[in-house]
């Protein structure tokens, strides 16, 4: 019997986002493809270091630990050609992470391979991958350069946590281009009017809802749950009904809600401990990359 991915967490990550590959990235830049293989080659044995997305995979991969079946799934999904694969896959055997799939596609598309290996989050260090996976209908955001925060530190054992922006990240951005558009008094008439309406879902409602669903594993277990997620919005009161309303119908429960009222998210982000926070903006991404591995979701292309 075929291994079956449809019923797990899957997590997608390019090579980049999982390990610090920006110099081997600058020299693919610079000097092309040859010269890069080359490299790599002749590096197959230096390790390499931790990328902003290895706090997660680390983490998210604990998950599994002690269980008969497993609950998630990291495959490496990297435009390199197959050649280069030899030092990834022996970095990852040296930070001890159970990675076993992974597709080398030699500069092909990333996004077509997404729906075969089942990827409910897709995260990469290339804006292109990223658009063209969100525009497939796909969760997926790209990963920030390290910013101040270290990036092996695992802060809470045997915890993930994991923060979300709501409007055009968990919900669309109906709302949001109401604001931007006409302003902030005709974004609040929207959503007072609009109050108990649930929001049409955003490109993370699948895996938000996804995680919910692993979130129900631990249910009237001895373990208690290793996940905790958190909605850090911009909103505030009045606004704030809709979206509590919105995940009551969507049946989703999440840990702690922050409606920031246009405060700065990076401190809360701190304070939190997120392994990772997803956002559309880089007013709001910037800031967070300094203290939390952070990754910017694009808007969907019409």
């Amino acid at each position: 019997m075929s291994y079956d991915l449809s019923n797990i967490l899957v997590v997608g990550i390019s090579t980049r986002a999982l390990f610090d590959l920006e110099k081997d990235n600058e020299l693919f830049e610079k000097d092309g493809v040859e010269k890069y293989i080359n490299y790599e080659l002749e590096n197959v044995d230096n390790t390499l270091r931790p990328g902003t997305g290895f706090r997660l995979v680390k983490n998210i991969l604990a998950l599994n630990s002690g269980l008969k079946k497993k609950l998630v799934e990291v495959i490496i999904l990297s435009r390199n050609n197959a050649v280069t694969s030899l030092r990834i896959t022996q970095s990852i055997e040296y930070h001890g992470l159970d990675i076993t799939r992974s597709a080398w596609t030699g500069g092909e598309e990333i996004s077509r391979y997404l729906s075969p290996y089942k990827v409910d989050l897709f995260l990469s260090a290339n804006e292109h991958d990223v658009q063209e996976a969100i525009d497939a209908g796909f969760a997926a955001a790209r990963i920030y350069k390290f910013g101040k925060f270290t990036p092996v530190t695992k802060i809470d054992k045997q915890l993930i946590k994991i923060a979300f922006d709501g409007d055009a990240v968990i919900f669309s951005d109906e709302s949001e281009k109401i604001y931007k558009e006409k302003g902030l008094e005709a974004f609040i008439e929207h959503e007072r009017e609009n109050a108990k309406k649930p929001m049409p879902e955003g490109p993370f409602a699948s895996l938000l809802k996804s995680i919910s669903v692993v979130q129900s594993e631990f249910k009237d277990k001895d373990r208690p749950c290793p996940i905790r997620t958190a909605l850090i919005t911009a909103r505030s009161s009045p606004a704030h009904e809709r979206i509590i309303r919105t995940l009551a119908a969507w049946g989703v429960m999440i840990n702690e809600v922050h409606f920031m009222g246009g405060v700065s998210k990076h401190e809360v982000l701190e304070a939190f401990r997120a392994d990772i926070f997803f956002d559309d903006q880089d007013v709001h991404c910037r800031p967070a990359s300094d203290v939390v591995p952070t990754a910017k979701v694009p808007y969907k292309r019409i």
